[in-house]
């Protein structure tokens, strides 16, 4: 997952709270072991190499995984498709060697790109793809994923005040922050950084027993000829997203909010407005380049009250 992980508890509040932090960190570097697209050995290599030869059985909590990932693709019209290594390969953005690729080498990388092509057995517990060249990269949800497993260990050791980030772009809170007093602050405050000023703190929101997930398209990018590519892929197309310089999500659990940060940034705010309808539980907030002020536009969705706080004054907020 390639970031640093760290979680924060109430000062005095567990006594075995070191010893769960070591726990829960422990975990995280098994998942890694089991999850990386870059390691030889782990379960989602094994699948790229043998699974277009017939079903391969993995664990059981890896299968939920993968079962929540062909579900987003479903619900965000194949806006989220960890299918996508293909294209992330074809761009050098695998590899953080971003370069524009010929046109020919973006079809054909298409061609092996579609999560129709993972099978899922839930009766086996296997997966099989259905075509050669079929690869998957769980890059845009494992730090999610991961965050919820290490959250059940914490609770296995009774303990429920918490926030436990990866790389600081997935967060997962439990609980509430005690204040100065020592009395509950009603969760606890997370930081949303300008993306083109990332010392500055954009906006705040109060997470509350929900994970949130940033993706944005200001750490990984290249230059050509005056234009600017990033490495979020729509994979309905081969080209890198546009029109969004980043995207914050708040959802039931971190997997959840890692995967559909991603799928937002390619389906940009109009279309994530309407898959917000009719689902609650899901606030998103963008960060999008003003056409004319010079200063990012904001669109926000699904905050309850007290939820969302923007600091900057004079920004045009939308939603």
């Amino acid at each position: 997952m390639a970031c640093q992980f760290e979680v924060f508890f109430n000062h005095g509040q567990y006594p075995g709270a070191a010893g769960a932090a070591v726990e829960a960190l422990d975990l995280v570097e098994a998942l890694e072991d089991q999850l990386s697209y870059f390691r030889p050995a782990s379960q989602i290599s094994r699948l790229n190499l043998v699974a277009a030869d017939g079903p391969v059985p993995v664990e059981p909590r890896l299968f939920e995984l993968l079962e929540l990932t062909i579900e987003l693709h479903q619900q965000s019209g194949g806006a989220f498709d960890i299918t996508s290594a293909p294209l992330g390969e074809v761009w050098g953005f695998a590899r953080r060697q971003g370069a524009l690729p010929a046109k020919a080498d973006v079809a054909e990388a298409l061609k092996s790109v579609g999560s129709r092509y993972v099978k899922l057995d839930e009766e086996k517990g296997t997966v099989q793809f259905t075509k050669g060249g079929v690869r998957i990269n769980l890059g845009s949800i494992g730090k999610g994923y991961a965050l919820d497993r290490a959250a059940e260990v914490l609770a296995a050791w009774g303990i429920g005040d918490f926030l436990f980030h990866g790389g600081q772009s997935s967060v997962l809170a439990r609980g509430h922050r005690a204040g100065a007093s020592g009395e509950a602050a009603g969760g606890w405050t997370v930081g949303v950084c300008d993306p083109l000023h990332p010392e500055r703190r954009l906006a705040e929101i109060k997470l509350h027993d929900r994970g949130l997930g940033t993706s944005g398209s200001t750490m990984q990018f290249f230059r050509h000829r005056g234009r600017r590519y990033a490495h979020l892929l729509d994979p309905r197309t081969g080209q890198p997203a546009e029109g969004v310089l980043s995207v914050t999500v708040v959802a039931p659990t971190a997997a959840l909010a890692d995967g559909l940060s991603t799928a937002f940034f390619v389906m940009g705010p109009e279309a994530t407005e309407e898959f917000c309808r009719d689902r609650p539980e899901i606030a998103a907030l963008f960060v999008c380049p003003a056409a004319r002020s010079g200063r990012p536009e904001i669109h926000a969705m699904g905050f309850g009250e007290g939820e969302l706080q923007v600091l900057e004054e004079g920004l045009g907020i939308r939603g």
